[in-house]
């Protein structure tokens, strides 16, 4: 029975489906920027994949464990004014800097807000996993969908090359 449960998760919960299928889109939309980044910033294709599957993984990290990361951060903030003042001006300037030199913001900000439905939908439902599990979990689903996007095609590539043949 637990197995049916878990067969029945994408039913009941229709915002985890949502998260695959942002997580697919995403994966085909940096296949297909991929030439182009690596290119012009001088990346072989695998530090390409490693840095997309590793902000992926941040962002996931970030918006499925809040509470646990946050209250580690406050503690450390908390200390004294000093830790308060370098671990916001580093939160801040490598992430703005991340975020606003390489053109990924959407990205991340489609990826947290699909995390966030997708867990509310969960909690809607009544399944509350714990922090590890569930973080499991909208790994796999965003890592699968990223993969699966990959393995698609270039949806603009028959689009242009349609136009040619057809003269």
């Amino acid at each position: 029975m637990p197995i049916l449960r878990l067969l029945s998760l994408p039913v009941r919960a229709p915002l985890l489906t949502v998260l695959f299928l942002v997580a697919v889109v995403l994966g085909n939309h940096w296949q297909v920027v991929q030439p182009a980044f690596t290119s012009l910033f001088g990346v072989s294709s695998a530090w390409f994949w490693c840095l997309v599957l590793l902000q992926a993984e941040v962002v996931v990290v970030f918006c499925t464990m809040p509470d646990l990361l946050l209250r580690q951060v406050s503690m450390l903030m908390a200390s004294s004014r000093v830790m308060t003042l370098v671990v916001t001006l580093l939160l801040v300037i490598t992430g703005g800097i991340y975020l606003l030199k390489l053109n990924v913001l959407t990205d991340v900000l489609i990826l947290a807000s699909a995390l966030l439905l997708a867990r509310l939908d969960l909690i809607r439902i009544g399944v509350l996993p714990g922090a590890r599990t569930c973080l499991f979990l909208m790994s796999a689903v965003v890592i699968g969908g990223i993969v699966a996007g990959t393995l698609l095609p270039n949806p603009t590539a028959n689009l242009f090359a349609g136009g040619l043949i057809s003269t």
